[in-house]
Parts: structure tokens; sequence; C-alpha cells
């Protein structure tokens, strides 16, 4: 069986009249990728400050390596690095120096951190930028180095915050490549993320959450299987005829949304179901058949409102 780096019993996080976690339970297990998915203000980053012990848990229960997170805080943060959300290096320093400074931090000797340098360094493609100041860097390379300064400790547990939020997709597939082989390496990760695609490359294991409360668990193929039918298939009409087609959808398929641009039906026969579509007289302008996805049981399970 796998060892268990982070438990969690009824975990509880309140900002005075806001409940923000709502009393979770999930086992992180090591060198495992585990993901916290939900939309804003479910509670995924007062989740992860709890973890990461520098926000104080209200109530409930948590260890992580073992250690209580209220009374052996500096010990858990001495063993984990931590990717914020925001980018927050030294501008003023260069791309190696910011690595020294959180070296220094963790009471590494000098030699320790040249070493430590070099290899981070070349995990993150970034050799050759060493001596760089930091503010020319392009958003890829600042997350990168990011990544790289979680890491100079060689922490046992990395927590990223929506490690890839902003980046174009040449450099979100290079920091996933870099993810993966960190996890290689036999590191912990727990990630949160809105991209539903980084969700199903790096986790092994995730849970949704919606309004404080985690309402999924479990790997991303298997909570596919769970909630949502085999296929989907999209159907777009011109103006006006989509009202029409609305009385026509009953009985298509399993379940079935209509939404402002188009109509969604879920299937576990996307053949049978195109079949019914033009034997109920339905003509739609486009049709795209498609396997069912992470984001379809994302949006299953905590809808489409927008939440700010």
């Amino acid at each position: 069986m796998n060892e268990t780096l982070v438990k969690a019993r009824g975990l509880t996080k309140r900002f005075d009249d806001l409940l923000a976690v709502d009393a979770i339970d999930f086992d992180i297990a090591k060198g495992k990728a585990f993901g916290f998915l939900g939309p804003n203000g479910a509670g995924k980053t007062s989740t992860m400050k709890m973890i990461s012990t520098v926000s104080p848990i209200t109530e409930g229960e948590m260890s992580v390596f073992g250690l209580d997170p209220r009374t052996q805080g500096r010990q858990i943060r001495q063993r984990i690095g931590v990717v914020p959300q925001e980018d927050n290096l030294d501008v003023e320093l260069t791309v190696s120096e910011n690595l020294y400074v959180y070296g220094r931090y963790h009471d590494m000797s000098r030699p320790e951190i040249r070493e430590r340098t070099k290899e981070l360094l070349d995990f993150a493609q970034l050799s050759d930028r060493a001596d760089s100041p930091v503010e020319p860097l392009s958003g890829g390379m600042k997350r990168r180095l990011t990544i790289a300064r979680a890491l100079i400790n060689d922490p046992e547990l990395v927590i990223l915050d929506e490690p890839t939020t902003g980046l174009d997709p040449q450099a979100r597939h290079l920091l996933w490549d870099r993810l993966y082989r960190l996890k290689q390496r036999g590191s912990t990760l727990i990630i949160t993320t809105h991209y539903m695609d980084e969700a199903e490359q790096l986790c092994d294991r995730l849970v949704v959450m919606d309004k404080a409360k985690i309402v999924a668990e479990g790997s991303p193929r298997g909570l596919i299987e769970e909630y949502a039918p085999r296929e989907v298939v999209e159907l777009r009409f011109a103006d006006g005829h989509k009202e029409d087609a609305e009385s026509k959808l009953e009985g298509l398929a399993s379940r079935y949304e209509v939404l402002a641009d188009r109509v969604i039906l879920y299937t576990d026969d996307a053949d049978d179901t195109q079949r019914g579509v033009a034997s109920r007289g339905l003509d739609p302008e486009q049709v795209l058949v498609r396997r069912s996805t992470l984001e379809d049981v994302f949006l299953r399970l905590t809808g489409r409102r927008l939440d700010d």
C-alpha cells in the first residue's frame, strides 16, 4: 500500500462568517500527483494554505508527514516546496541569485546551493539564463524559475497553486513535462488548476470541490467513467431553429443540455444518437462528436455558473 503523506479528516476553515472549507476528508499518497479542482471560491487555495501551514486550521484534523500543522509547522515547512498562484520572484536579482536567497532561507550551505542551483537550472531549462536579470524573462521562464526556486531544498512535497495560468500552450506543455519528470523522481505533488486537460495529464487522483465541500473523488479516468457517458454530440442550429429543436430532444440521449449557442447530448452511442437526430427532422448546421472529458464531469458537478 502507498504511504499516506497528507491526511485530513473534517478539515474546516472559516474567515469570520465565511465558511471557506467545510469538513473535508482526503488522503494524499507519497510519490503521487493529487489534484484539487473547483470553481473560484470553492476552497482550493484555502486548503493549500492549511496544508502548507501558512493558514491555521479552524476545525478538524490534519497531518503532513505524520506531523501536526498546529504545533509542528516549522518542521513541515522545511520539507515542502510551494509554488504560489502569482510569481513573486525578486526582479532586482538574477536568476541564480533568486535560487541562492531561497537556499539560504533553508539554511543550506553555499556549496550545497551552488550544486543544487546547477541541477535546477538544467531541470528548468534555464542554464543559459543563470546570470540574467529576472524582469525581461518571458512568462514561461518566470514560472519555471518559480518552480525551480520551490525545489531548492529538495522537498518531499511540492504544492503548486494554478502552476500554468496565463501561459501559452507551448510553455504549458513544457511545464507539464517538467512536473511529470519531478513526479518520476519520487516527489509528491499537490496541484490546483482550472485546466481540465492539465489535471488529466498530471494527476493520479483528484477531488472536485464546490461551495467549500468535496463533491467527487477519484482518478481522472474513473471520474469520467462514473459521471459521464462515453461520448458527446454537440449540435449547433441556425438562428431561430434551436428553440424548435428543444421540443424534439427527449429520449435522444441519456442526458442533454441546451446552451445559448448549442445543444449538448451525452450518450453511449454517438452514431445511434445522430440517427435519432435525423429521424426527428432536426437539421443542425454543425455536428461535433467527441469523447467525454474531465471537463464534462467538472461542469456536471459544479454547474456552468461563473463565480468571481
